[in-house]
C-alpha cells in the first residue's frame, strides 16, 4: 500500500510582520477578478506583489485600475480605491524581507477587497528528491525564498505542519522510519517518536492536542492518535487483514479521514475519534487516496478513474457521487489545501503545481522550479 503523509495544521511562517495598519472601509468591495495597478517604487517588491495578486484569482494587474497601490517600501505602501483605502507600513529589509512584507500585503488586499484568506505568506513544504534521497525543503506559491531543511542524503517524506513555524515529518536518519519535529527557520531538529515498525502520518489535530500517526506495532498499519506532550497514544482502527494511511483531521477535530483497503482497494473512511466509529466515503473509481480536509468541510483527494488520476473535491456528508474533479486526468497526487479554502498545491510527476478548484478558475501553475522531484506538499494554514 503506498502510504504519504499531509500536513494538518496551521498558519504562516518565516515572514516578518507589518506594524500596525490603517483600513478605512467606506462600502463593500465589488465583484471577483477585480482590476488592480501597483506602482511601487521598489522592483522587488512589485514583481512580488503583483505576482501573489495574480496567483490569488481575485485580482487582475493592469494599468490605471480602479484599485490603485502606491508608494515606497521603508514607508507606508497605500491601496485605495472601491471606496476602501488601506495603509500599510513597511520597513526597510534585505530582497528574502521585502518580498515577505509583499506577501502580507498580497494577502490583506484580499481579505479587504475580495473578502477571502490570502495564501501568499503561508508557506509550502515539500519533499526534494533526488534519487534515494529526500530533503525537506520549503517555499511560497510565488516561487521564491526556497529554503532546503535538511541535507541528510536520507529519504524523508510527508512533511505535515505543527504550528507556525514547526514541521512533524517521517525521516529515515537512523535506517529506520521516525518522526522528527524541525524548525523551519532555524533547522533545529529533535526526534519525537520511534516504534517498531511503520511510523508515518503526523497529523496535528486543530487544537494541536493529539496527533495522528499510522503505526505496525501491532502488525498491519493501522491509525492511532498520540498525546504530544505525555506521548501516550490510543488505537483507532483494528482491521487485522488491511492496512490504513494518510490521516487528515476535520476542521472541528472530532474526526479523522483516512485511507483503507479494507475492500482490496484504497477507499477513504472516516473515523470517529472518541467513539471509533468508522464509516466508508467513496466508491467512485478504482482507487481513492490523498485525502486533505479544508476548514471549509470539503475533502479534496485523488480519485483514479478512466483515464487516470484526477484530484477531486467532495461534501463527506454527500458523499462521492457527488464530487467535482478538478483537474483533467493525469498523474496527479497530494493536494493540500491553501487557506483561502479554494487553491490546492498538488504534485504531477514530480512538480508542483496551484490548482484553482473554482469553475472557470485560473489554469493550473507550475509552483517551484527547482532539480530534481517535488514531491508531497503541505500548505501551512
Amino acid at each position: 500500500m503506498k502510504i504519504s503523509i499531509f500536513c494538518a495544521a496551521c498558519a504562516a511562517i518565516l515572514g516578518l510582520q507589518a506594524a500596525a495598519e490603517t483600513v478605512v472601509d467606506v462600502d463593500k468591495a465589488g465583484a471577483e477578478k477585480l482590476a488592480i495597478s501597483v506602482d511601487v517604487t521598489d522592483p522587488v517588491f512589485k514583481k512580488t506583489l503583483t505576482r501573489n495578486l495574480t496567483l490569488s484569482g481575485a485580482f487582475k494587474v493592469m494599468p490605471n485600475a480602479p484599485i490603485e497601490v502606491t508608494g515606497a517600501t521603508g514607508a507606508s505602501i497605500v491601496a485605495k480605491g472601491r471606496g476602501k483605502k488601506l495603509a500599510f507600513p513597511t520597513r526597510p529589509g534585505d530582497e528574502r524581507a521585502r518580498r515577505m512584507q509583499a506577501r502580507e500585503l498580497s494577502d490583506r488586499l484580499c481579505e479587504i477587497y475580495a473578502g477571502m484568506k490570502g495564501f501568499a505568506s503561508a508557506p509550502i513544504a515539500f519533499v526534494n528528491k533526488n534519487g534515494k534521497a529526500g530533503e525537506l525543503c520549503t517555499g511560497y506559491a510565488d516561487g521564491s525564498d526556497v529554503r532546503r531543511l535538511t541535507r541528510d542524503g536520507k529519504a524523508s517524506v510527508g512533511p505535515r505542519w505543527k504550528d507556525a513555524r514547526t514541521l512533524f515529518y517521517t525521516g529515515y536518519l537512523n535506517e529506520m522510519p521516525q518522526i522528527f519535529e524541525i524548525d523551519a527557520q532555524t533547522g533545529a531538529r529533535k526526534l519525537r517518536w520511534s516504534f517498531r515498525g511503520l511510523t508515518t502520518g503526523a497529523a496535528v489535530s486543530p487544537d494541536a492536542q493529539a496527533v495522528a500517526l499510522v503505526l505496525s506495532v501491532h502488525g498491519n498499519p493501522e491509525l492511532y492518535v498520540i498525546d504530544p506532550t505525555s506521548s501516550t497514544w490510543r488505537r483507532l482502527t483494528k482491521t487485522p487483514k488491511a492496512s490504513e494511511g494518510q490521516p487528515a483531521w476535520s476542521p472541528d477535530g472530532k474526526k479523522i479521514v483516512y485511507v483503507s483497503d479494507e475492500t482490496r482497494r484504497q477507499h477513504l473512511y472516516i473515523v470517529d475519534v472518541a467513539s471509533k466509529a468508522t464509516r466508508r466515503i467513496t466508491s467512485q473509481g478504482t482507487q481513492n487516496v490523498d485525502p486533505d480536509w479544508g476548514a471549509d468541510g470539503r475533502i479534496a483527494y485523488v480519485s483514479k478513474r478512466a483515464g487516470g488520476r484526477q484530484i477531486a473535491v467532495m461534501d463527506p456528508s454527500a458523499g462521492d457521487r457527488t464530487a467535482r474533479l478538478v483537474t483533467k486526468p493525469g498523474n496527479w497526487e497530494h493536494p493540500t489545501w491553501a487557506r483561502d479554502g479554494r487553491h490546492l498545491a498538488a504534485e504531477s510527476d514530480g512538480v508542483l503545481y496551484l490548482i484553482d478548484t473554482e469553475e472557470g478558475g485560473d489554469a493550473p501553475r507550475q509552483l517551484f522550479k527547482i532539480a530534481g522531484r517535488a514531491i508531497t506538499p503541505s500548505w501551512s494554514k
